[in-house]
């Protein structure tokens, strides 16, 4: 279970974003997180995703209760959560070459040499060819960027997947391909999601069940 009881998180501890939000996800459930823009629902997902230390609240992943953040947090609970971001070029070194970007976590976890095989089979799922992978992200479009940025998300073969508004900058043909490598990869591994979002039909068709912003805060 990804579970997130009684979560206050913001950037400011005397000035919260939101208080009190409680979310349970089950492997392999698709939950959709609704609710409108600037309403604290990315800062949520960067809570489960160990990104972003809630000032209260707890976390427990796979039985595990999260006591550390971010490079912190103990190996096994990081690589088990991989996270799609809305604004693929600003989660993405425009360094590296599309092959690298993908690469990156396994080389970050001393897994390079698994590197050439797993690109290649997430880069075949995603829908990037060889000439895109030789490409930088001011050489492809933010399509094909995110594209890329979602098979970097898969490559460690995560339990727990989070995507915040990972579709809101796409169109409908790359939306449709990116939510479709999403599902077959959660039948496959049995993967839990978190989906945020502010389209309540692409959730509500998505997902297994559609929680409402509304629902998992308390007022201040």
């Amino acid at each position: 279970m990804l579970e997130l009881h009684a979560i206050t998180a913001g950037y400011d501890p005397r000035a919260p974003v939101f208080h009190g939000a409680s979310l349970t996800i089950a492997p392999g459930e698709a939950v959709g997180l609704l609710g409108p823009s600037g309403c604290g629902k990315s800062t949520l997902a960067r809570v489960a995703a160990l990104l972003h230390r809630p000032d209260a609240g707890r976390v427990v992943v796979d039985g595990t209760e999260v006591r550390r953040w971010r490079h912190r947090a103990p190996r096994e609970l990081r690589t088990a959560i991989g996270v799609v971001f809305q604004q693929p070029r600003t989660s993405a070194d425009p360094r590296l070459r599309l092959r690298d970007l993908i690469a990156e976590p396994l080389r970050a976890t001393g897994r390079g040499d698994l590197a050439a095989g797993r690109v290649a089979e997430l880069a075949a799922a995603v829908g990037l060819t060889d000439d895109l992978l030789g490409r930088r992200p001011h050489e492809v479009s933010d399509g094909q960027l995110q594209r890329a940025c979602l098979a970097r998300a898969l490559v460690l073969r995560p339990r727990w997947l989070v995507c915040d508004e990972m579709t809101a900058m796409l169109d409908a043909s790359t939306t449709a391909a990116l939510v479709a490598v999403v599902e077959a990869y959660r039948r496959e591994r049995g993967a839990g999601l978190l989906v945020v979002g502010h389209d309540r039909v692409l959730l509500e068709r998505w997902c297994d069940r559609t929680e409402e912003w509304a629902d998992r805060v308390r007022t201040p």
